[in-house]
């Protein structure tokens, strides 16, 4: 499954890491762009929250279907913790000092928010499948996961702020993020 490369792929369209060039921030920044550097930096270290918070996916086997629903389930509530955690984090950075970032931070929350309600129903759905059709309850985990990509689009719109994208690629943790590896793996294991 793609977790880690669709959350490195969020946080790249959000403005966290993205980029060419891992220079060092400019010492001889405006104090406007000081400001802008700063809250990039909140918002990449809230965002790299999902990637920080531990997640234990399930070994995926089919020689017993009621152990794998129950450790789907389970791994299905991390990542749903794990985007709801983001998403608090992202509306606990503070004022924006450029026009529209609070705007943008905010769809970015909301959509962080949306994928974790896309997990915690999958982990409902899980739940309540019989034990003993293998299929049953993770299929709502696979469309949860393929949901993921929808997910995607409404975060390009955080591009839309140059001086926000400018910042980032300044700011310490939007480059730090960029290298930042889970605890454990981020997929079920086979």
């Amino acid at each position: 499954m793609r977790f880690v490369p669709l959350v490195a792929a969020v946080l790249v369209v959000a403005g966290c890491g993205s980029g060419g060039d891992s220079t060092a921030p400019s010492s001889s920044a405006p104090p406007g762009d000081e400001a802008a550097v700063a809250y990039m930096d909140k918002v990449c270290t809230a965002a790299s929250a999902f990637v920080t918070t531990p997640k234990t996916p399930p070994r995926l086997d089919g020689g017993d279907p009621a152990a794998l629903k129950a450790d789907m389930a389970v791994y299905m509530g991390q990542m749903a913790d794990a985007f709801t955690r983001t998403a608090g984090q992202l509306r606990e950075v503070g004022p924006s000092p450029v026009t529209g970032g609070d705007e943008q931070v905010e769809r970015m929350a909301v959509t962080f928010t949306d994928i974790a309600k896309n997990f915690g129903d999958a982990k409902a759905a899980l739940e309540a499948a019989d034990a003993n059709d293998p299929v049953g309850g993770l299929q709502a985990a696979g469309e949860a996961i393929t949901r993921l990509d929808s997910f995607v689009e409404p975060l390009k719109q955080l591009e839309a702020s140059p001086e926000l994208a400018a910042a980032a690629e300044k700011a310490d943790a939007c480059q730090s993020l960029r290298t930042l590896t889970p605890p454990e793996s981020a997929a079920p294991t086979t």
